[in-house]
């Protein structure tokens, strides 16, 4: 989609947030010190903050701290009052219970971490008695990754308001020695650069942060509520060509292997590039420029191949060529006039990627496949589990796979399984500024192959992690821990013997110029075994399926709650005082989306409505709790705004809104109340499961079962209504509203605006092609879509409700039937887990389908915008320009050339798979849309 049009995202209402961020001025952090500790490349971070209730009452105190993603957090306590309040690790199934008894109590238990580019939050709290004292105390360990030459530890510092003890001591031990060691990040430049003091000596090196209460407000991030930012380690260790790094202890060892000065082998490398229609506007922009660069950046002794795809496979050439001036000089011409149309055929293209390698095979030469795309296959073969079979198939073992998923619309569980299953991994590449960067800086991971075959030998070893590496690279790093058989280390012998070129090479101890070894702490060298074997567990886990899933998977979690490491399999509880609420904290994996769940709000936003206690599950889901907890009953008067612009309207019953309570709706059954069947027969037909699965089936009475598509003349679709259990809660004068976000221009905060009550609108309209969205809203909190319709001209409808896909082309009527797809004449409908992708032409809309603990709704979602620029409804409204104009005593913003009142208000994302909270600026939707809603409402689906 073109960046210069952005699509208008639906958002659920969320009513209000169960409670606020606590006043600043109310409670005073006194001491904020991180402590890192690393030893060989094993960093351990203790975060700890003390922080002082100042008021004389009772107050609730927050802890937020990010930390880095491949990190495990493995201890959080709570100091107060003399008690000390211990997290327990325990199996995610055991903390979910523990979760859902919390809320029956009617306690806002909180599932609290999300996923960002590189950190992940951590966020409790706890309500501390007047002039008392809380001290947080949180730790995570880490092995640091060798990339590109360095490695580098990340501290990110946001303790929210200024500190007058703030501390980061980091200290480094590295028996190697450094070849240099630096200090990066956005705390250690302008004012801040004279906080950081740093020292070292051979093996050992120290790095001090100390701003003070001034510094904390002069970075580029900083303000007066304090410092947010990273601080950055990066160093490397002195290498040389011998077997490397080896630390022992009694029981256990981990070997550093990534030796320097090794002539690199030439490769063979092929492009797979998606070009679909969802890649247009800036990606494929970045794609071109970034695929550039690469070109340049081949050796001549390289040989390479370009293929890009939509619903077809494009060469640059058939067969893969030398990397000389000629060739690349017509490779980026062919680069720099990649067009986005069309669907996506990732089968056939990375198929015939493969096949390109397997025939140029060379002797001494390394092959690399790299496949880069932007969403799910939609052409050719669409199941999954098929594509990656096949993929397996054709590779066989000969050379690793590199996935980049583009953004967040691409199935990433899809490409990580595939990327391992063919031993490589895959990489997500945010829609940024820098996406191009991002791009070349893979790349550069794995442009230069030092050695191919390597394997790892450790004779008196056991229990060993990962010992088999397809390729090692220039600037990366081979990390293998196991045990010491009978504790005996003098008949530990390892060895590592790889292919370099064309020609086997032996590393052993005979080297004469192998490192020294030593002996360390036994704990801290079993803890780096425990991290690897469990990273690698759930790489393994994932390519599985069955029983051997299941051992994995129970291996994985053994380990886990032993060492008491917070991973994607347990969770930690968070241990409070008698009648607090009970948090539970899950490591969300990378296939999920950014989320952030009820944030705590700062004072310049607001809350207004009731609130549900809820939060987000271990996979994203939204938990709707029973309890409500009432809070201020103030309206927004924006949210009124709609209703009355429909109400003037008198749209049928979908203009008001009952003031006489709230509903909390919950699926108990389906009831079809009308039947697509032969005429005089009588069927049943079957239903999106909560996995996707769908069983479609027509039974005549006393006869066999027959699947769709049939023709039924004359019977309309049917219509599927689900009877709920519906609880009437007290009397709040609060409406039933739908909130919707619309994505603003160089602004950081969009805009949103409520809509009232089961509305019919239209989404999307293209006159020219005869291609028409329209969607009904439910009429539940925190809702959605209950219905949507696609109509191609007048004969081809899709209708989506959510229990059932209904496809109509003419009088043929084909209900969804488990199938990968169909087909009906320009119309195609797959429906995945969760998910229903619909395209028509160059539209590409995806349905997704959530379930919050209760009534399921739908998300529309245009991912691919056709090129007409006559497009009519909600998600064709450009992206807003405004500018902030007054903050006191009423924000006013300048939308376009008209001024409006907003408040800040948070709400949640259903456009992603796992929803994602943000702020917004509320304001009334004439106002966000700059125009009247009543265009956009509809009387007839």
């Amino acid at each position: 989609m073109e960046r210069s049009v952005v699509q208008i995202t639906l958002f659920g209402l969320l009513l209000s947030l169960a409670s606020t961020l606590p006043n600043k001025d109310d409670w005073d952090i006194y001491s904020f010190h991180i402590n890192s500790t690393v030893t060989s490349r094993y960093a351990t971070t203790v975060i700890t903050s003390r922080v002082a209730n100042r008021m004389n009452e009772s107050k609730e105190i927050e802890f937020h701290v990010r930390i880095p993603k491949n990190a495990f957090i493995s201890k959080f306590r709570m100091f107060i009052d003399g008690q000390v309040y211990d997290g327990v690790v325990k199996a995610k199934e055991q903390a979910q219970q523990q979760y859902s008894e919390a809320v029956s109590r009617g306690e806002s238990a909180g599932l609290v971490s999300s996923v960002g580019r590189t950190l992940e939050e951590f966020k409790t709290s706890v309500t501390v008695a007047a002039h008392k004292k809380v001290t947080f105390e949180l730790t995570y360990e880490e092995l640091m990754k060798r990339t590109r030459g360095k490695y580098e530890l990340q501290i990110h510092a946001r303790p929210m308001q200024p500190v007058s003890d703030f501390k980061v001591d980091v200290h480094i031990q590295e028996e190697a020695g450094f070849s240099f060691i630096d200090v990066k990040g956005g705390l250690s430049t302008k004012a801040l650069a004279n906080a950081i003091t740093k020292t070292h000596t051979d093996k050992e090196a120290w790095v001090y942060f100390y701003p003070t209460v001034d510094q904390q407000k002069m970075c580029d991030s900083c303000s007066d509520q304090g410092m947010n930012g990273d601080l950055v380690i990066i160093y490397d260790v002195n290498r040389d060509n011998g077997l490397g790094h080896i630390k022992k202890s009694d029981r256990y060892f981990v070997h550093h292997f990534a030796p320097s000065d090794l002539p690199r082998v030439p490769k063979n490398v092929v492009f797979v590039i998606d070009q679909s229609g969802s890649m247009s506007g800036r990606k494929i922009l970045q794609t071109r420029t970034a695929l550039i660069h690469i070109l340049n950046d081949l050796a001549e002794d390289d040989h390479f191949g370009l293929i890009t795809f939509d619903g077809n496979i494009l060469h640059w050439k058939r067969e893969l060529v030398q990397a000389n001036s000629k060739n690349l000089e017509s490779a980026k011409n062919f680069a720099s006039n990649i067009q986005a149309r069309g669907s996506t055929n990732i089968n056939e293209a990375v198929l015939q990627g493969a096949r390109m390698l397997n025939d140029h095979s060379r002797e001494g030469s390394a092959s690399i496949l790299i496949l880069l795309t932007d969403g799910d296959p939609t052409s050719g073969v669409t199941n999954l589990e098929n594509i990656q079979s096949n993929v397996r198939q054709a590779i066989a073992g000969k050379f690793p796979l590199y996935c980049l998923g583009f953004g967040f619309d691409v199935d990433f569980k899809f490409l990580e399984k595939m990327s391992l299953q063919n031993n490589g991994v895959a990489r997500r590449i945010y829609e940024d500024s820098d996406a191009d960067l991002q791009l070349k800086g893979f790349y550069e991971e794995v442009a230069t192959p030092l050695l191919t075959d390597v394997t790892m030998i450790y004779v008196g070893g056991t229990n060993l992690t990962q010992t088999n590496f397809s390729q090692y690279y220039n600037g990366s790093e081979i990390v293998v821990a196991g045990e010491i058989t009978d504790n005996n280390i003098e008949t530990f012998t390892p060895q590592v013997v790889a292919i370099s070129s064309n020609r086997r090479i032996i590393f052993s101890k005979s080297n004469k110029t192998v490192e020294s070894t030593g002996t360390v702490s036994d704990d801290r060298i079993q803890r780096v075994w425990a991290y690897l074997t469990v990273k690698q567990l759930l790489d393994k886990e994932l390519q599985l399926s069955g029983p051997e899933k299941e051992k994995v998977k129970k291996e994985a979690l053994e380990l886990s709650l032993k060492y008491s490491f917070v991973t994607p399999l347990t969770s930690m509880v968070v241990t409070k005082p008698p009648g607090e609420n009970t948090d539970v904290l899950h490591k969300p994996k990378e296939g999920e989306t950014p989320q952030r769940w009820q944030p705590r709000v700062d004072h310049k936003f607001s809350r207004q409505y009731l609130a549900p206690s809820s939060r987000v599950s271990s996979g994203g889901v939204i938990h709707d709790n029973p309890v409500w907890r009432p809070i201020s009953r103030q309206l927004n008067h924006h949210s009124h705004l709609a209703s009355d612009v429909m109400n003037k309207q008198s749209i049928g019953g979908y203009g008001g809104y009952s003031l006489s309570g709230i509903s909390n709706t919950r699926t108990r059954a389906v009831q079809v109340m009308q039947q697509h069947t032969p005429r005089g027969e009588r069927g049943e037909r079957g239903k999106i499961g909560h996995s996707g699965a769908v069983m479609e089936q027509h039974t005549p009475r006393g006869g066999r079962g027959y699947l769709a598509p049939v023709v039924l003349p004359d019977v309309q679709p049917a219509v599927v209504h689900l009877s709920r259990d519906t609880t009437t809660l007290e009397s709040t004068d609060v409406p039933v509203l739908h909130r919707f976000l619309l994505k603003a221009e160089n602004q950081t905060v969009p805009l949103c605006f409520d809509v009232s009550g089961p509305v019919r609108l239209k989404l999307l309209h293209y006159p020219s092609r005869e291609l028409s969205v329209n969607g009904e809203l439910d009429s539940v909190t925190n809702g959605g879509f209950s219905r949507i319709f696609i109509h191609v001209k007048d004969s081809q409808h899709v209708e989506i409700d959510t229990n059932w896909v209904t496809v109509r082309d003419g009088q043929t009527v084909t209900y969804y039937t488990g199938q990968d797809r169909i087909t009906a004449g320009s119309v195609t409908v797959i429906v995945r887990n969760n998910e229903i992708d619909v395209s028509t032409g160059d539209m590409r809309m995806v349905i997704i389908v959530h379930e919050n603990n209760g009534p399921k709704i739908l998300w529309p979602v245009l991912r691919q915008r056709p090129s007409d620029n006559n497009a009519e409804g909600l998600l064709a409204v450009e992206a807003a320009v405004y500018e902030e104009v007054q903050q006191a005593p009423v924000r006013k913003l300048k939308i376009k050339n008209q001024e409006a009142d907003v408040t800040g208000e948070m709400v949640v994302d259903y456009s992603f798979a796992s929803p994602v909270t943000m702020k917004c600026w509320l304001t009334s939707a004439d106002s966000a849309l700059q125009r009247p809603l009543f265009q956009f409402v509809i009387t007839q689906l």
